[in-house]
């Protein structure tokens, strides 16, 4: 006898045989032996839940000889006629192949006649998301009020794309995804009567592979025994299915942490020679992470952490790792997952993300390392107050004398500064020739002060850019063109009811900044942000510059021609401004020229 495929084989004839759908079960039953059955059902859920095998026993069930039964008996000829298909009363349609309005219309001419060989007619349609609108039209009425000889079961993956006029008609059954138990615990008892040697790693394997689907584990576990000759093994299992073992994963994720750019490359290239698509291994990278961080915020969770690996190993490679940066790392995966779709070479962007999850290592602390780090800073400040009192001195003679010279030359070397002002200061401004396009200012047209305030709101700006990929999505629902150049942006701070958007490529910004494509933007982020908000956008490097600026480089300001011209009126009035102390402490004691927009 020709060999029968496991899922074929195993397929559910009794509601007893239906794993974790009893739900379902218990209600059809119960309806079965009140005799309050409905003239139309529609069972919906993922592939592989036992709906269309659910819709089959329904059918036996009614037209049992011995029934209707809560369960059928499997053994009369009615029962084993509709377990062949060799009933002309009970009729399965596939509606991705029958979906026009003609095969409706032949149904409803049809319904009309008696059953001839059972008791009921049944009409079981699969995938019937696939008729069209014209045949779901042709249905409704027959839907509505079928003979009394009659019953519908509609089975469908995607329920959302009926109308709701077919739904309303219908006893609606959602079938969920069978749990990791009762797929391992069936998985067990299919291997006893098939004498598959199977280990409980293995199973559990193949039950997390299937993700919730009883046929796809059941496809899987035969794949796997005839690739191993009846020897279920975990190594066995992930080599059959083109997965990558739990000790790649880690020694990549080990290499992450490091920062081993070679190592990365190195491990990558392993994947690739092994015949791996980068795609596929992405993914699987993205669930391993995942699973690191279920590992810290759920370590009781159980089996709903270790997909890939054994909680015991992910518990004890998540401690190299703070959630911050696991959040991150999933989510930059997660965006180049996206990405890799439309890529021409997935692998290089596979390559670009580890390495792009290198080089943000150092950046990517999390708040309590932030925090932390503020507080030592401060605490280091307070020992180092007698040094910065005798910087100030220094600062204040050198004032002196300058004031005393009758000049005060700039920083960049420009002609001396004559004006001053009442209050001891004054601003000074370069010479525009002397400085050409370096005198810009440095993101195009955001002052630099502002900036820095940009630059010192980041921290605390989290709870805004949170949303922004929900602002992507409406954007895209508004308008697919202006979410195709804002893509290319990352949100990088918000203040003062702006968000500031970095760009890498200047089309992409320019494009953005166009009043139509902005004023949807802003439009959405109002929306969405509940409150008026602004979108001002800069460049990446610009951005990154800033940054560096703010920890404390006056030479790049003075690079830029940016100096602030300090001209106190006499000394006693320069030790008399406390807030002097504090502008030397924020802008150190290189004199810059702040210039005006």
């Amino acid at each position: 006898m020709a060999h029968l495929a496991l899922y074929r084989a195993w397929r559910p004839q009794t509601f007893q045989d239906m794993v974790g759908q009893q739900h379902i079960v218990q209600t059809l039953q119960n309806a079965i032996r009140e005799n309050r059955l409905s003239h139309a059902y529609l069972f919906s859920g993922p592939r592989g839940t036992g709906k269309t095998s659910a819709a089959k026993i329904l059918a036996k069930a009614v037209n049992c000889e011995h029934g209707p039964a809560p369960e059928p008996c499997n053994e009369c000829s009615q029962c084993q006629r509709i377990t062949s298909g060799s009933v002309m009363d009970v009729v399965e349609i596939d509606a991705a192949s029958n979906r026009g309005v003609e095969e409706i219309r032949d149904i409803r001419d049809k319904v009309k006649y008696s059953p001839t060989e059972v008791r009921r007619k049944v009409y079981i349609i699969d995938e019937v998301h696939m008729l069209t609108t014209e045949a779901f039209n042709a249905l409704l009425k027959t839907l509505e009020e079928p003979p009394g000889h009659v019953m519908f079961i509609l089975a469908t993956t995607e329920p959302h794309k009926l109308p709701p006029t077919i739904i309303s008609r219908c006893q609606r059954f959602d079938f969920r995804r069978v749990s990791l138990e009762e797929q391992t615990g069936r998985l067990r008892e299919i291997c006893v009567e098939e004498r598959i040697a199977a280990e409980e790693e293995a199973l559990r394997y193949i039950a997390r592979l299937s993700d919730g689907g009883m046929r796809d584990a059941l496809s899987l576990l035969d794949q796997i025994s005839s690739f191993t000759g009846g020897q279920v093994s975990l190594e066995h299992s992930v080599e059959a299915t083109g997965g990558l073992p739990s000790e790649q994963f880690s020694r990549l994720a080990i290499a992450v942490r490091e920062s081993d750019a070679g190592k990365v490359l190195h491990e990558i290239d392993e994947m690739m020679k092994a015949g791996k698509s980068a795609d596929k291994c992405l993914e699987q990278l993205m669930h391993y992470f995942r699973d690191l961080l279920l590992a810290q915020l759920a370590p009781d969770a159980g089996d709903s952490s270790g997909r890939i690996a054994n909680p015991a190993e992910l518990k004890e490679m998540s401690d190299g790792f703070s959630r911050e940066r696991l959040f991150a790392i999933i989510d930059l995966l997660n965006r180049y997952q996206g990405e890799m779709k439309y890529a021409a070479h997935p692998q290089t962007m596979f390559e670009i993300a580890l390495l792009k999850l290198c080089s943000d290592s150092s950046a990517s602390s999390s708040p309590e390392k932030v925090s932390g780090n503020r507080v030592e800073g401060e605490a280091i400040s307070r020992g180092e107050l007698q040094q910065l009192k005798q910087q100030i001195a220094s600062l204040e003679n050198k004032l002196g004398a300058m004031l005393s010279s009758g000049s005060m030359p700039s920083s960049s070397g420009g002609s001396p500064s004559t004006g001053s002002r009442s209050g001891g200061f004054s601003r000074g401004h370069s010479a525009e020739a002397s400085t050409g396009a370096a005198s810009a200012p440095r993101s195009a047209n955001i002052p630099r002060l502002k900036l820095n305030a940009y630059v010192e709101a980041k921290g605390s700006a989290g709870a805004a850019l949170s949303k922004w990929p929900q602002v992507l999505q409406r954007v895209k629902e508004e308008r697919v063109t202006v979410h195709a150049w804002l893509v290319d942006g990352e949100p990088v701070s918000f203040a003062e009811n702006t968000i500031v958007v970095a760009f890498r490529n200047t089309i992409h910004r320019e494009t953005t900044e166009k009043p139509t494509n902005k004023g949807v933007i802003e439009g959405v982020l109002s929306s969405i942000l509940g409150s008026p908000t602004q979108l001002l956008t800069i460049m990446q490097k610009d951005w990154q510059e800033a940054l560096a600026d703010s920890g404390g480089n006056p030479k790049a300001d003075q690079a830029k021609g940016e100096e602030l011209q300090l001209v106190p009126d006499d000394e006693a009035a320069v030790k008399e401004e406390p807030w002097i102390d504090e502008a030397v402490r924020l802008f150190g004691e290189q004199l810059v020229t702040i210039k005006d927009d």
